[in-house]
């Protein structure tokens, strides 16, 4: 579970529910001062929120493109139904298209996170004409890794028969005990405000969403080269380590899809939470690459993992 590293808003931002045709969504929106440059959405990942992106936000902004950071449907702050049907993969890209139809303008620039990555790259096979631009981040080529397969399935059946409270009592009890707790949604040395936000999302969170999206995450096929034939700039971002797809995986996607690279020093599976200033550089300089709309210009070739400084 990501942890943002602040909650409160920049003044560049607001929070509100987006108006679409399939729904209302929550969501962070931020805008320049001036005319945007260009429009973000930013897809957050499974146990996550557009809470994840806030420190983001402003940067991007300040760079003038307009950034909205969406709960999706079923988390966080997002309705959803209790119906796992409501959560399949289709389903949730029709739910980014949507978004990007409600936020207009002459394409956007579309961002996945982790389980963000796949829905996002499911989107964009499906039509990739509302988009000006793919950037996966800390999203690999298919299912996550053995080990984290075994964790999402030991979540998924204990969702099937706890309520989420006893689950997150659970998760806190193992995460006191585990050596991975970085990895997991652990309270433990965090401040209060964010514990308490912590919980709450995650109190907040449809269970069938959970159930049904962590099941996509233990089965995703690799679908790269599917994504490698459609002609939009493509951009791989992860950090120096990650737990749910090695990052030999994530280069080796990245190479197939002739997407930019970038390999973000000191960060792990979230470098928008742990490492956003150097995170908010590296997307900048792959979106200003991309200035006219989907089709109008060919995707930036590969570059070399950059490292920007900590």
């Amino acid at each position: 579970m990501s942890k943002p590293p602040f909650l409160t808003l920049p003044p560049c931002a607001r929070a509100y529910r987006l108006t679409t045709g399939r729904g209302e969504f929550a969501v962070h929106d931020a805008r320049p001062a001036g005319a945007p440059r260009g429009t973000v959405l930013l897809v957050p990942g499974f146990t996550g929120s557009k809470e994840d992106f806030i420190a983001l936000l402003e940067p991007l902004a300040e760079a003038g493109y307009r950034a909205v950071a969406v709960d999706g449907r079923g988390q966080h702050e997002s309705p959803g139904p209790r119906d796992e049907a409501a959560y399949a993969q289709e389903e949730l890209a029709r739910d980014v298209h949507a978004q990007a139809a409600a936020l207009g303008g002459d394409g956007v620039h579309l961002l996945g996170h982790s389980l963000g990555g796949l829905i996002t790259r499911a989107a964009v096979l499906a039509d990739p004409s509302p988009f000006r631009s793919l950037t996966v981040m800390s999203s690999g080529p298919g299912a996550i890794s053995p080990s984290q397969q075994a964790r999402t399935r030991l979540l998924i059946e204990a969702l099937g028969v706890l309520g989420m409270e006893d689950v997150w009592q659970e998760m806190q009890r193992e995460n006191t005990a585990s050596a991975e707790s970085a990895e997991n949604a652990s309270v433990a040395g965090t401040p209060p405000e964010l514990a308490a936000f912590l919980y709450r999302r995650w109190m907040g969170t449809v269970p069938e969403q959970l159930m049904a999206t962590g099941r996509q995450l233990t089965k995703e096929p690799d679908r790269t080269a599917e994504l490698a034939e459609v002609p939009l700039p493509k951009h791989v971002v992860s950090g120096a380590l990650d737990y749910a797809w090695p990052v030999p995986e994530i280069d080796a996607m990245a190479k197939e899809l002739s997407a930019q690279r970038t390999v973000v020093r000191g960060a792990g599976h979230s470098p928008n939470a742990e490492r956003p200033a150097e995170t908010a550089e590296a997307l900048l300089r792959f979106w200003n690459l991309v200035r006219q709309p989907w089709g109008a210009s060919q995707p930036p070739g590969p570059s070399s993992p950059t490292s920007p400084s900590p």
